[in-house]
Formats: C-alpha cells, structure tokens, sequence
C-alpha cells in the first residue's frame, strides 16, 4: 500500500521534521522515500545547491542502515532526490500524480509559523488538491514526546458513524499491523437537545446506544485482523468534537490522529476547513489525512 512516501523540503529545519516519521515509515513498510525541492529559480547554480542539500538529507536519513529494530533487521531505504521548479504546492501535487505517490508527509507550521510553508499556505493547498493521504507533521508546538519518539505507536482514529467518514480505516489497518500500533477508535455523540423532555432522553439514548453499538463493531474488525484496538465513545455537552479528539490524543499520548477529510454531510462536512482542520490547527499530535474514494479535490 505505501510504495512511495513523499517528502518535500524546502531547506529549512523545521519542514525536517517530517523525516523521521517518513524514516520509520519507509523501514518498516518497506517503502522508497521521494525527497523533493521546489525552487522558484531555474538557475542552474540554485538547481545544484538544492540537489546537493537533498543527497545529504538523503544521506543522514539512511543511517542506521542494518540495525535491528526488535527481531528484524532493518533493509536499506531507497531515496529518491528531485529538484523541480515551480510553485511548490501545485509542484508537489503533480509530482505525487505522476509518480504514483502512496503518502505525503509534510510539515506544518504549528502555531508559530514556518516561513514558505505556512498551514493555510503550501500545506493546506496540497491538503485541498490531492487525492493522496497526507501525514501533516507540526513543526511547531507538539508535545515534546510526539517530537522525540518520530514514531507511531498509538493511533487515534475519529469516526462519525458514515462509511465517507470510515476512509482512513484501511490506511491505519496498513500501518498499524506493521507497525504493531495501538489504534483507539472515537465516536463523539453530539447532544440532540440541549433541554431534553422524557421522550427527548429516551431518544438521545437510543442515539448513544447505536453509537456505542457501532464503534463497538468497528473496534471488533481490527481486532480480527490481529491489532489492538479498543473503542472509545463520548458524549459532548458543552464542546466540539474537535475539542473531545484533541483531548482524547493527548490523555492516550497518540502519535497519530488518523481521519477523513470529509464525513457525514448531514452534520456538517468533515471537511478540512471543518472539524479535521481545527483538529489540526488546536492539537498537539501528527494527523493522518484521507480523502474518501471519488471526493472531489476542486
């Protein structure tokens, strides 16, 4: 599932943090990894500069070649260096088309800003234009434990009761399997009333019940294909569900929030822009981002 992990750097260190992420990822998976520059100049001497930084992040992110992680000796990362002109975000989306890219894996600017590659700038336009999943990584303001570990152990997965909402299921059963990642899967039940009669309660619980049957199920499949997984439902009063996934990733310490980019449409679109984007803009953890089959990019 994961042949081509795409990493596009723009030469500062903050946009390298996506590299032990895409590191791990590539080991494990056994994925090639795409390193990519996007240069506004087509210079030849800028060309060569570019080139060269990419051979020797390529370089440093080979090391440690043939270790062992746990029982299993680690195999040699292919690294592919490619220098391309033009804007980045429109650059990084056809080079993804073109190469057949499995994953993206960018930085963010977290709350402090990161330059070129500010959220609502390259990132967020990559988000809108791909079809591809993209792992953001926050350059800026994570929790340090996320920062230092660069891996995937724990990985919460918000679900919205809709099969739309349910995209990112096979990507995180891909990677929890071989990662042997711990998945926690989130159901948020918003309230119906806010002043509930007899008949209201009876009806919000029945609403709870089917929630609580359904995440129950949900945690029961990844269970059959031999990963950890445990559900997790709760009830929001006074909130958002934005509010209740950032708050459940940081008490599980999740490495990963693994979601839709869009959901059930009768609630409200999990749109980025919407829930997965306060999601990301409020939380402290790494966020996976899928596009449901024949979701419109434009």
């Amino acid at each position: 599932m994961y042949e081509k992990i795409l990493v596009p750097l723009d030469g500062s260190g903050l946009a390298e943090v996506a590299l032990p992420y895409a590191e791990q990822l590539a080991r494990r998976l056994g994925s090639e990894i795409c390193l990519i520059y996007v240069s506004e100049s087509a210079e030849v001497p800028q060309h060569y500069i570019h080139r060269f930084y990419l051979q020797k992040i390529g370089e440093a992110t080979k090391e440690g070649t043939g270790r062992t992680v746990g029982e299993s000796v680690v195999k040699a990362i292919k690294i592919e260096p490619t220098v391309l002109v033009g804007h980045p975000a429109e650059e990084i989306v056809d080079y993804a088309d073109k190469e057949d890219v499995s994953l993206i894996v960018m930085a963010t600017h977290g709350r402090s800003g990161i330059r070129r590659w500010a959220l609502g700038s390259v990132a967020e336009k990559v988000v809108r234009a791909t079809s591809r999943p993209v792992a953001l990584i926050r350059a800026k303001g994570a929790r340090a434990d996320v920062r230092e570990k660069g891996a995937v152990n724990k990985v919460l997965v918000p679900l919205d009761g809709s099969k739309r909402g349910e995209a990112a299921i096979p990507d995180v059963e891909e990677l929890a399997s071989k990662l042997k990642a711990e998945v926690t899967l989130l159901q948020v039940v918003p309230p119906i009333y806010l002043t509930p009669d007899a008949e209201q309660l009876k009806g919000q619980e029945s609403f709870r019940l089917a929630a609580e049957d359904y995440i129950k199920k949900a945690a029961a499949q990844f269970k059959r294909k031999g990963i950890a997984a445990k559900a997790e439902l709760r009830e929001v009063r006074m909130g958002s569900a934005a509010e209740e996934i950032i708050k459940l990733a940081d008490e599980i310490c999740a490495d990963l929030v693994a979601m839709s980019t869009r959901g059930r449409s009768d609630v409200g679109p999990w749109a980025f822009g919407s829930v997965a984007d306060r999601v990301l803009r409020g939380g402290n953890t790494p966020i996976l981002l899928v596009r449901p089959p024949g979701a419109s990019t434009k």
